[in-house]
């Protein structure tokens, strides 16, 4: 028996990997959280499986679950929203399943970061503009963050910023940020990405926080902030695909 940990990737059935399907469709028990999950993810699991929803769970629950699992000899698919590797209380989980002997292992998913990239058409690295993805999140009702990790020492580096868990606090970071990047700075609020309720907001950091507070949106959202979001970027061509370099390669 084993509890397999299992990126959900962003929420769309058709966005997992083949790993993925395949452990779903032979694990008699399979755990997920329903807030973020399309229906359809569901649909790839055997037709007999227990399907828990734990939304209303707390860890030691779950645990439970993949406990009374064990005892019985059943596979468990644990779904994650995304990537196990990002804010997915893996951490905390598998600690629990080692102290009880419960062997498990980890699939990677889709992060929601990069469907939201995807949805925008946007490569979040472009040359001699910006080279680094910061991935971070705010500090609300949740488990605090290092001193180090302020969001204002990230909006130094002028990276591209990626904000999980933070769209209720859209005002309060665009104020934090605005300094470092300018009021004129781009940002991408997307919401559900690869989902039937997919919403894309556009805006700068002089207006994002309007446009969100207008749609009222409360959860599911990933904020994007950085010169490579602008909708046309001028930059330099790549060293990988320089003609000079090219010649030089067959040459030398």
């Amino acid at each position: 028996m084993t509890v397999h940990f299992i990126g959900a990737g962003p929420g769309a059935a058709d966005l997992l990997t083949v790993r993925a399907v395949e452990l779903l469709r032979r694990s008699p028990v399979c755990l997920y959280a329903g807030t973020y999950l399309d229906p359809g993810v569901l649909a790839h699991c055997a037709p007999d499986a227990e399907l828990i929803d734990t939304q209303g769970l707390d860890l030691d629950q779950i645990i439970e679950h993949c406990a009374r699992a064990n005892a019985e000899g059943r596979d468990v698919a644990r779904l994650c929203s995304g990537d196990p590797s990002l804010y997915s209380a893996l951490t905390e989980q598998k600690r629990r399943l080692d102290a009880a002997g419960i062997p498990w292992d980890v699939t990677p998913g889709v992060p929601a970061y990069a469907a939201a990239a995807a949805v925008l058409g946007a490569e979040l690295t472009v040359p001699e503009l910006v080279q680094s993805v910061v991935l971070t999140r705010t500090q609300a009702r949740s488990t605090v963050m290092p001193e180090s990790e302020s969001l204002r020492n990230f909006a130094r580096t002028r990276a591209t910023l990626v904000l999980h868990l933070a769209v209720t606090r859209i005002r309060t970071l665009a104020e934090e940020l605005v300094d470092e990047y300018g009021p004129s700075c781009p940002v991408a609020v997307v919401y559900r990405a690869s989902q039937p309720e997919q919403l894309v907001l556009r805006g700068t950091l002089a207006d994002i926080a309007d446009r969100v507070e207008a749609a009222e949106l409360r959860q599911a959202a990933v904020i994007l902030v950085g010169p490579a979001l602008a909708k046309a970027v001028d930059c330099a061509q790549s060293h990988l695909y320089d003609p000079a370099r090219n010649r030089t390669h067959l040459t030398g």
